[in-house]
């Protein structure tokens, strides 16, 4: 069974499909809060929507996807994810990818079930790795999340981020064969 199948079983309250133009408002309403936030990705926080959704959604071979949730929340987007090439041309075997999940759905699982969704998606894809490029070290939960799906912190980069409350922190080069 794969890893996406695996998370899915194991959760049971969502699925996770590409997602589609309609889907945007709901992807919207999980990734403005978090943007705006400043806390975990290294998006301007006034960044405005169109640009968000030019950004979010990506082209094959990447793909932006979501977890829907089944039964009580039937239909009702609670997480996002997007996965792209990481560069292009001699780099362009290996991925890069991004998730929001939201609030009222975190600490259940869904982040490592669409990390587990993108790993598949990219190695379907015919990449050979995964690499995230910044993720913010005082986000300990993605952190020890990455780590638990085969991800190792290559190196940290001192400072490289401006946390809104924190001050200035690490972000975290991840990485990990497919």
């Amino acid at each position: 069974m794969s890893a996406t199948k695996d998370a899915e079983v194991q959760a049971g309250a969502w699925e996770i499909r590409p997602a589609n133009a309609r889907d945007w408002p709901a992807i919207w309403e999980i990734l403005e809060p978090v943007i705006r936030a400043g806390e975990t990705f290294t998006w301007d926080a006034d960044t405005p929507e169109e640009q968000a959704r030019e950004r979010w959604f990506k082209q094959a071979p990447g793909q932006t996807f979501v977890a829907v949730g089944r039964g009580a929340l039937d239909g009702v987007v609670l997480g996002t994810g997007e996965l792209h090439a990481n560069q292009g041309g001699g780099g362009s075997h290996v991925a890069n990818a991004g998730y929001m999940v939201h609030p009222a759905h975190g600490g259940k699982g869904l982040a490592r079930a669409l990390c587990a969704y993108s790993l598949d998606a990219a190695r379907a894809a015919g990449f050979r790795a995964m690499q995230f490029n910044a993720v913010v070290e005082s986000n300990v939960r993605a952190v020890a999340a990455w780590k638990s799906m085969g991800f190792e912190v290559l190196a940290t980069i001192p400072e490289a981020f401006l946390h809104p409350r924190l001050g200035y922190v690490g972000l975290h080069l991840m990485y990990r064969t497919l």
